[in-house]
């Protein structure tokens, strides 16, 4: 059995200003909501182009401040789509914070999901794809069925640290974090990891199903990528990958956004995916959808991880 899931972390634009190094100020009211406002419908719609199942990952926080998002959550559970857990702050540095204060973050999440879905998440991703020993053991005490943080992919990798450096000198550090090159070494199919060092293999009880990347290059078959690089250069990716017997493509709900959804042009500019319009990237988007639909059996992460609980 070959299974593909498709998920979309839905971080908000104060996010993003963070990550660039950008004021929150910024954004306006509207411009707060877009992601669940705007791209959630829209990638529903795409799902159900296709006719294929989902996973959102939510933030806590989002759904407390914002009814709109919880109950974006709330009609999206309803139509069969996974919400899991994105953190409840998506606190880059959220592995630096010890145990008690993760433990504490991550029961929040839970909370807000419960009460936006009536359903405990049964997943969690972690705030810029970091991961270390106590947030894993974190993961292990909610009762997580499986976690989807490692993102061993060189190229991203690289490029992050370039961006980071550039924002640093310019006088404008980003929020984000750069994790330990140890991920780069980490299994790029499921595993069970190592609790002491969830980069490595070893006999924990949530499973880790990483987000794909190539073979060798590790070059991350991502939604980002996926609706703005040339169409050959993903063809050519998504056939190298094909093979395996986990596909796990991840995407972001700016992923079908652009500037004319009333996005700050000083954020467009800084990412670049936004001046691509969203009916191209949808389009890209829905045709990628499909391969995964004629070449596996496309599920939530949260039926994935039943089945690799049960094999691995």
């Amino acid at each position: 059995m070959r299974l593909a899931s498709i998920s979309v972390d839905l971080d908000s634009l104060p996010h993003y200003c963070r990550i660039h190094g950008l004021p929150e100020s910024l954004l306006d009211a509207e411009a707060r909501t877009l992601i669940h406002r705007v791209a959630v419908p829209r990638f529903r719609d795409l799902l159900a182009s296709v006719g294929a199942p989902g996973t959102f990952f939510a933030i806590g926080e989002d759904l407390e401040s914002d009814p709109g998002a919880a109950d974006a959550m709330r009609q999206a559970h309803a139509a069969g789509i996974e919400v899991a857990s994105h953190s409840h702050a998506h606190d880059y540095a959220l592995t630096r914070r010890g145990p008690t204060a993760i433990a504490e973050d991550l029961a929040r999440a839970d909370a807000a999901i419960l009460k936006a879905t009536g359903v405990r998440p049964s997943g969690f991703r972690a705030p810029g794809y970091t991961l270390n020993a106590d947030l894993y053991a974190a993961t292990v005490a909610q009762g997580y069925r499986y976690g989807s943080s490692a993102f061993p992919a060189a190229p991203y990798y690289a490029a992050k640290a370039a961006v980071m450096g550039a924002l640093a000198a310019m006088g404008r550090p980003s929020r984000s974090v750069l994790d330990t090159p140890r991920v780069l070494l980490a299994p790029r199919v499921p595993y069970r990891p190592d609790p002491a060092r969830p980069y490595r293999r070893g006999t924990g009880a949530v499973v880790e199903l990483p987000m794909t990347v190539t073979p060798l290059v590790r070059f991350p078959f991502i939604g980002t990528f996926a609706a703005t690089l040339p169409r050959g250069t993903m063809r050519a990716a998504y056939r190298a990958c094909r093979a395996d017997a986990f596909f796990n493509f991840e995407l972001h709900g700016v992923d079908v956004l652009d500037a004319a959804d009333g996005i700050p042009p000083e954020l467009v500019r800084q990412q670049r995916d936004l001046r691509v319009s969203a009916a191209k990237k949808q389009e890209r988007l829905r045709s990628v959808f499909q391969w995964l639909k004629d070449d596996f059996d496309v599920v939530t992460l949260r039926d994935a991880a039943g089945h690799f609980t049960a094999t691995l």
